[in-house]
This record gives C-alpha cells, sequence and structure tokens, in this order.
C-alpha cells in the first residue's frame, strides 16, 4: 500500500499574466535577506533568502523571525487563500531561491509554535521546482510534486508530523522562484 502526503493542489490558482506581476513585485519589494540557521549543531548560511511578514514571531533552526508589519501585497495573497480555502493564517515565510543552487533539505514544519497538525498554505511564482515528500516510516516512499507557477499547495493533516519534505538542488532551473508558506503561529 503506497500511503500519500494529505495535500491539496491548484496547479492554476493565479494565472500566468498574474503570476509574471507577483513575481517582479514581490522580487524587488519584499526585505530578503541571507539568513544564518542550526542544523544538527552546526551554524550554516540558509541555501535561500528569506523574509518574514504577519502578526508573530517564528523560531526555526535556531533562528527567530521578528513580527514585521504585512506588505500589502502579500496581505491580498493571504486574503484570497483564506476567502478561497476558509482557512486563517497570521504569518507568512517567503522563500527566494534564485537558482537550481539554492535548496531546503528534508524538513517538517512542525515547530510546537505551529500547533498540532498545522496546515501550510504555499504558493508559488517563478521558476517551477519539484517538491518532494518522504514518509517517516518508509523512507522508500518518496512523492513527487511540481510546484509550477501561482500554483497553489495545501499541506495538511499529518502532513507535518508523518512526512517530510524537500526542494532539492539542481542544475535543470536557472531562474529564480519565489515561495509563500502561510502558516498560523499560536
Amino acid at each position: 500500500m503506497n500511503i500519500q502526503p494529505d495535500l491539496i493542489y491548484r496547479p492554476h490558482f493565479y494565472d500566468f499574466e498574474e503570476s509574471k506581476l507577483l513575481f517582479e513585485h514581490l522580487l524587488h519589494s519584499l526585505n530578503w535577506q541571507k539568513s544564518y540557521i542550526t542544523i544538527f549543531g552546526k551554524h550554516i548560511a540558509e541555501p535561500r533568502l528569506t523574509a518574514w511578514y504577519g502578526s508573530k514571531t517564528y523560531t526555526y533552526s535556531g533562528k527567530t523571525m521578528p513580527v514585521t508589519p504585512w506588505e500589502a501585497t502579500l496581505f491580498d495573497i493571504k486574503t484570497k487563500i483564506e476567502n478561497d480555502t476558509k482557512l486563517v493564517f497570521n504569518s507568512v515565510l517567503c522563500n527566494l531561491y534564485r537558482n537550481g543552487s539554492d535548496s531546503m533539505g528534508w524538513h517538517a514544519d512542525n515547530e510546537a509554535s505551529l500547533g498540532p497538525r498545522p496546515t501550510i498554505a504555499s504558493v508559488s511564482f517563478g521558476a517551477s521546482r519539484i517538491i518532494q515528500f518522504r514518509e517517516n516510516a518508509n523512507l522508500k516512499n518518496i512523492q513527487k510534486l511540481a510546484l509550477t507557477s501561482g500554483s497553489l499547495l495545501i499541506m495538511q493533516g499529518t502532513t507535518q508530523d508523518c512526512w517530510k519534505h524537500q526542494i532539492a538542488k539542481t542544475t535543470k532551473v536557472q531562474n529564480p522562484r519565489i515561495n509563500l508558506t502561510f502558516r498560523n503561529i499560536i
């Protein structure tokens, strides 16, 4: 039996033209930062640029993101997701993958501040990248999904408890991608 993560995927949440405009705006208007995180006791440069917006602080991998007021376009995207899904989010982690060399290794968004069984809404703009999901109980069970520009991915239920996910390095992608991961910090 092949177990699947609990996902909802909408590849055309934003159309092509709107996705292009949003990508350009976010690329040039967000406060992108090169950060350092702690993984297995080592302090390393995070392999992507990040920005944090919302009403709560967020700590992951030894790094704390302070409260930053919502940027108007991010708030509009959040509102569209909330109206469409009936979910509620109070913060967003923005990720800029400059090309295929930027990545994020296997991890789960399961910090205590996200509460039990957190729901993450992930919107992508720019280059398409593959997200992989690996089941904790069966490391050979790996699922892949192409996150295209304008797509919305909802990770819910036991996904963060029972699966890890990653955006692996690739030489096939030369263009940037922006990924917005909306969450509800408690």
